[in-house]
């Protein structure tokens, strides 16, 4: 029933039938004389097992989609017929045609690719459909007369829910019993009052239960459901909220358009420009010959080598591999793009209850302020008893009193409950009106500087104790029944209740990590300012030794946002403020993180960026939550944050190897082309060059550690190092061929061979610039690559398979002097370009700083 602050829906063990099965006896003899409407739900049979399997049968069941999963025909499809697929088997069906088959390996490449891309994310599917179940909500039925929990997929039309603080509704339906239920439809309506649900009126699904129990019939199930088209929906196209996808999208749009002039060229300049020669490849095994089947040969080189036929690949590898490393850690990803989101994320927003500090709460105290002046009706540990006893679903405050007078062993008075008020986090207390010997009582119990004066002595020794990290509520007697409109009228504080919550030992480390990544969090809690104070400070939180109180925020939406940036403790924050500083937070530029459990955390979860419920919280805020800690731990939180650092900076780094390659392929072929000179490789090369240079190490890099925070602009960092350097790499490797071809018509092996050396080399530096920082695995991965590349250039069997010819050191030498005016080339373009964009991030700096500057001012005067 009440919750001082925060943490005011209840954990899940709780609720109307989740109560203990010794106090459950406490709630039957309280109730017991009660009128009928305050009686408990009346008995109910529901649909019986006959009557279920007659709606099973007939399909109107609540066939809702599983959110965050793709089936197994989806997943082969969606890896096997994709753009680059499509080019890539264009070009093969190409080289089959006219031989010979070495220069048709680059198809094999993309086979292998594709299986570790279908087996990647099979195995991510297997970890998320395994977090699903344990996180999946179990909506509770009546069915032959008793209250069961089934899976949502199997509610049928006409089935009876009975709901609970914190529960959501999952289908639409018309309330049969309510007992003070009050539905928050705000997700649905935007509007952000509760309401209060009587008998006969209806619930939609995707609306959240704020206060009091209910029961429901459900009248449209599945698809027909309101909410349901939309969850779907929003399930179904969540990857286009990705930057990183959208963005690598684009660029293979761009990439396509671009292959067929240049293809184009390539053919026309090689068969009508005096460009083709005949190639001296070996004839044999069908293989065709002649000037047309030589151009094509070169044309599918050029093309193969511009398609970043990994890009995709070790994106859907990244985002896959994410997935299971997180689920080890009992992390539940409910939309793929949170991981990418999460790399952004520079404000971590969390509650305090149940997430700073440990879930459950202990009884510590009950101090009397003597209000009572002894009458037995009065007596405080009486009336929590039967509080207690009267609640309609306990959440943990409750739940803590409730044990802690179990514990004592205070009987349940002989009263009889006339008017429940449950609690709400919107007035932060719940009551109820009983029927003594003495006449009848109204008793509250909430937040003491809501239902006192902040100046009297009970809320002064409240904030006294607050500060000291206790949570501190207030009983009193009101002075109207607490289901009147104007309750709780005037009230006379009775007793304080003191509850001991332990913070979490991992939550300093937690947060200290936060503070050496530049991740601000900030503790936002509708518990008293002095107690989230204390519990910051206990966790060396900057700037909580100065906790703000939501209720002396200022209205303006600007004023709040500057506020919410420069605090970082909140205390008194109602669920509508707590979306209201998280969007303050998001309009100064900053990627939001909200961490929380309880159902007045709904709304900011999904105002937020990135919603992290946690696995213990309430059915809707985990149903909203893009992340679910499905055990509970905050700790959890920076392996989070670093997974999808991780993700997107190694897509970042390998981004701009592939597009290199993409760019000094646009510029070699298209060179060739005007210079009507035949193209200086086989498709073979390509191969090669592409594996040894990009392909094998970008796995690497792929699913290394990275801490880099992620910024948005993907698209032009990237191709602010790809088309310099992959520019000068076109160049030098044109510039080599010319050296080497010396006038003449027909390249030879040895004249390709230092075309290959020469973009190696130049390509292998921009590879280890993108490895920055380097690590010992990082320089032997490059070792690798380089030792690879010599073995095929110095054994029979590579000089035989890739045609290869290192027998002319003039044009090894001339090689190599040309990758090195590259190499010499890229590194001073990649330091002025580093200083330049250090000086443009500064000057935005001094503006934004200058800009907050001239705000304070303004608001001062």
């Amino acid at each position: 029933m009440p919750e001082h602050a925060d943490r005011d829906d209840g954990a899940p063990s709780t609720g109307p039938t989740g109560t203990p099965g010794s106090l459950r006896a406490v709630d039957d003899a309280v109730r017991g004389a009660a009128p009928p409407h305050l009686a408990g739900p009346p008995p109910e049979n529901g649909l019986s097992a006959a009557e279920v399997a007659d709606r099973v049968a007939a399909g109107r069941t609540n066939d809702v989609p599983v959110r965050a999963s793709r089936s197994v025909g989806q997943i082969v499809r969606g890896n096997v017929f994709t753009r680059i697929n499509a080019m890539i088997a264009v070009l093969f069906a190409i080289i089959a045609v006219i031989g010979p088959v070495q220069d048709g390996l680059f198809a094999l490449v993309i086979l292998i690719n594709t299986l570790i891309g279908i087996v990647q994310e099979l195995r991510a599917k297997r970890t998320l459909d395994k977090l699903a179940i344990v996180n999946a909500a179990r909506p509770r039925v009546v069915r032959d007369g008793e209250t069961v929990e089934v899976a949502t997929q199997d509610i049928v039309l006409d089935e009876v829910l009975e709901v609970g603080v914190g529960d959501q509704i999952v289908v639409d339906g018309v309330v049969t019993w309510s007992g003070g239920l009050e539905v928050d439809e705000s997700l649905l309506t935007g509007e952000a009052d509760p309401v209060v649900k009587q008998p006969g009126e209806t619930v939609m699904s995707g609306s959240f239960v704020v206060a009091g129990t209910g029961r429901f019939r459900a009248t449209k199930v599945g698809r027909h459901a309101y909410a349901a088209r939309l969850s779907e929906e929003a399930s179904r196209f969540s990857l286009v909220r990705s930057e990183l996808r959208s963005g690598i999208d684009r660029m293979l749009a761009w990439i396509t358009y671009a292959m067929f002039p240049i293809g184009a060229l390539l053919i026309y300049s090689q068969l009508f420009m005096g460009g083709h020669v005949a190639m001296d490849a070996p004839a044999a095994n069908g293989q065709m010959t002649g000037p047309l089947a030589d151009a094509l040969r070169g044309m599918v080189a050029a093309l193969v080598s511009m398609i970043p036929e990994g890009l995709i690949l070790l994106t859907s590898i990244a985002f896959a591999v994410g997935v299971v490393r997180l689920g080890q850690h009992k992390c539940l990803v409910q939309e793929l793009p949170a991981i990418e989101g999460l790399a952004r994320v520079d404000v971590v927003c969390t509650d305090k209850t149940g997430t700073l500090t440990e879930v459950g709460m202990k009884l510590a105290e009950i101090r009397d302020l003597g209000g009572h002046r002894g009458v037995a009706a009065d007596d405080p540990s009486s009336v929590l008893t039967a509080l207690a006893a009267a609640d309609p679903d306990h959440n943990a405050s409750m739940a803590a009193i409730a044990q802690g007078c179990e514990a004592s062993g205070r009987q349940v008075p002989d009263w009889t409950v006339t008017a429940v008020a449950p609690f709400s986090s919107a007035r932060k207390w719940s009551g109820a009106s009983v029927a003594t010997p003495e006449g009848e009582r109204h008793w509250v119990l909430g937040a003491t500087d809501v239902l006192a004066d902040p100046d009297s002595p009970a809320a002064q020794e409240a904030a006294r104790l607050g500060a000291q990290g206790l949570r501190v509520l207030l009983l009193a007697r009101a002075s109207v029944r607490v289901d009147s409109d104007d309750a709780p009228g005037t009230v006379q504080p009775v007793a304080l209740v003191v509850l001991d919550q332990k913070v979490r030992q991992d939550a300093g480390p937690t947060l200290d990590y936060f503070s050496d990544q530049g991740v601000d969090v900030k503790i936002i809690s509708g518990d008293h300012a002095a107690s989230v104070g204390a519990v910051g400070r206990e966790v060396d939180l900057p700037g909580a030794e100065d906790p703000v109180d939501a209720r002396e925020l200022p209205e303006d939406p600007d004023k709040l946002a500057r506020r919410a940036e420069e605090a970082s403790a909140f205390g008194r924050v109602t669920p509508e403020r707590k979306r209201e500083l998280v969007r303050g937070l998001r309009d100064r530029g900053h990627t939001v993180a909200m961490t929380g459990d309880g159902v007045n955390d709904v709304l900011a979860l999904k105002e937020a960026d990135i919603g992290v419920a946690m696995g213990s919280g309430s059915p809707a805020s985990r149903s909203l939550a893009q992340l679910v800690l499905l055990d509970n731990r905050f700790a959890v939180l920076p392996r989070v944050v670093a997974e999808g650092r991780r993700v997107i900076g190694n897509i970042e780094r390998v981004a701009s190897l592939f597009l290199t390659k993409t760019v000094y392929t646009m510029v070699l072929a298209t060179v060739v082309g005007l210079l009507a000179v035949s193209y200086p490789f086989f498709p073979r090369h390509a191969t090669l060059i592409n594996a040894v240079t990009f392909g094998i190490p970008s796995f690497f890099l792929a699913l290394a550690p990275n801490t880099d925070l992620a910024r948005p602009g993907f698209v032009t960092r990237t191709l602010r190092l790809a088309i310099p350097s992959g520019a000068i790499a076109g160049l030098a490797a044109v510039t080599t061929y010319l050296l080497v071809l010396g006038g003449q018509s027909v390249p030879t092996d040895a004249d390709r061979t230092a075309v290959v050396i020469t973009l190696c080399a130049t390509t292998l530096w921009v590879l280890l610039l993108v490895a920055k920082p380097y690590v010992w695995w990082k320089v032997v991965l490059v070792a690798s690559m380089a030792g690879l590349l010599t073995l095929a250039m110095v054994t029979p069997a590579g000089q035989w398979f890739f045609a290869l010819d290192v027998s002319e050191p003039a044009k090894v030498v001339t090689a190599l002097v040309v990758a090195g005016v590259a190499i010499a080339a890229i590194t001073v373009v990649r330091v002025v370009d580093d200083r330049m964009t250090a000086r443009a991030e500064a000057r935005r700096e001094a503006e934004r700083r200058a800009e907050e500057r001239a705000e304070a001012e303004a608001e001062t005067v």
